[in-house]
């Protein structure tokens, strides 16, 4: 009888088991972020005219322009 007993305790011990590492498994996969495509960054003049100080440059320029026209 203790054979039997030792045997339905090991069974559910191993049968625990799998179902839990499954169970981890399965988590971690739902608990990963999808990764979005990589942002392209402007190319060309559009990065240029996308800068800071080239709209700085660009403002001044207008300013100056009016002045002069005034």
């Amino acid at each position: 009888m203790d054979g039997d007993d030792r045997r339905s305790r090991l069974s559910s011990f191993v049968l625990g088991g799998l179902l839990g590492a499954s169970a981890a498994i399965a988590a971690a996969r739902r608990r990963r972020p999808r990764r979005r495509p990589p942002r392209r960054p402007p190319q060309g003049l559009a990065a240029f005219e996308s800068a800071p100080c080239y709209r700085e440059v660009v403002e001044l320029e207008l300013e100056r322009d009016r002045v002069a026209e005034g």
